[in-house]
């Protein structure tokens, strides 16, 4: 697709919180944020012209590697929210993209995302084969006090879980969603923490993608602040999630 006349480097958009996407007290739940700022960040590829359909005419696709939330509130039901974002650096099968949703003007969450550019028929990453020149990066406008990191997965983690990959957990690439991890973790952390807020930032790292069939398993690191999950095949890590507490 062609580049929108109206593309601009900072992308903002506007949600509204309906009631499929809260929790029994009416937050949004986290994967449904998720949800959003991936929709955001593909409405901005797509004015860009840098889309998954863009992509596609090389076998190419966008990823998720890594993620940092870093969240003083979350939304609620019937908020009017806007999700800004912006392209820190892109070089080469590597992007760096930067993230904020506020209400009302304040800023209630900060993202740091980090893509690659991945071959959906070779299943590796490679070189983006679209130009990009015509976007701005911000290399010095962060949304997170802290940047991603790679999160340490410890030995002494418990197995908590184990479930096989079911077809409504893949998606248009033909793998697990990114969202779906999440869920299946956070679908083991203890509901309190989740329905008083109680998580202040959360970390994600995705290692290597899981497809029909896989079987799985999901340990977790506790600490009295911060819980540690980690998601395995083959006693091959290929998730890691990291939930610090208040």
């Amino acid at each position: 697709m062609p580049i929108a006349p109206d593309f601009k480097s900072i992308h903002s958009q506007d949600w509204e919180i309906n009631f499929m996407q809260c929790t029994p007290k009416g937050d949004l739940r986290y994967t449904e944020l998720c949800n959003l700022l991936q929709l955001t960040a593909a409405a901005h590829s797509e004015s860009g012209g840098f889309s998954f359909v863009d992509m596609q005419e090389f076998d190419q696709a966008w990823v998720l590697s890594r993620m940092r939330l870093e969240i003083a509130k979350l939304p609620k039901w019937k908020d009017k929210i806007t999700i800004k974002t912006w392209i820190n650096s892109l070089e080469n099968s590597r992007s760096v993209r930067a993230m904020e949703v506020s209400v009302n003007g304040e800023k209630y969450i900060g993202a740091e995302t980090f893509w690659a550019v991945f071959n959906t028929r070779t299943r590796r990453p490679e070189g983006m084969a679209l130009v990009h020149d015509h976007c701005e990066k911000y290399p010095y406008d962060r949304a997170t006090l802290l940047p991603f990191s790679k999160i340490t997965i410890l030995e002494e983690k418990e197995k908590v879980f184990e479930r096989k990959v079911m077809l409504s957990d893949l998606d248009i690439v033909n793998h697990v969603n990114n969202v779906k991890y999440l869920e299946w973790c956070l679908d083991l952390v203890d509901e309190n923490y989740i329905l008083e807020q109680k998580i202040v930032s959360l970390e994600m790292n995705f290692l290597k993608e899981l497809s029909l069939k896989d079987k799985v398993e999901i340990h977790q690191f506790q600490l009295k602040n911060k819980t540690t999950f980690s998601i395995t095949k083959d006693a091959k890590s290929v998730f890691a999630l990291e939930l610090n507490f208040k």
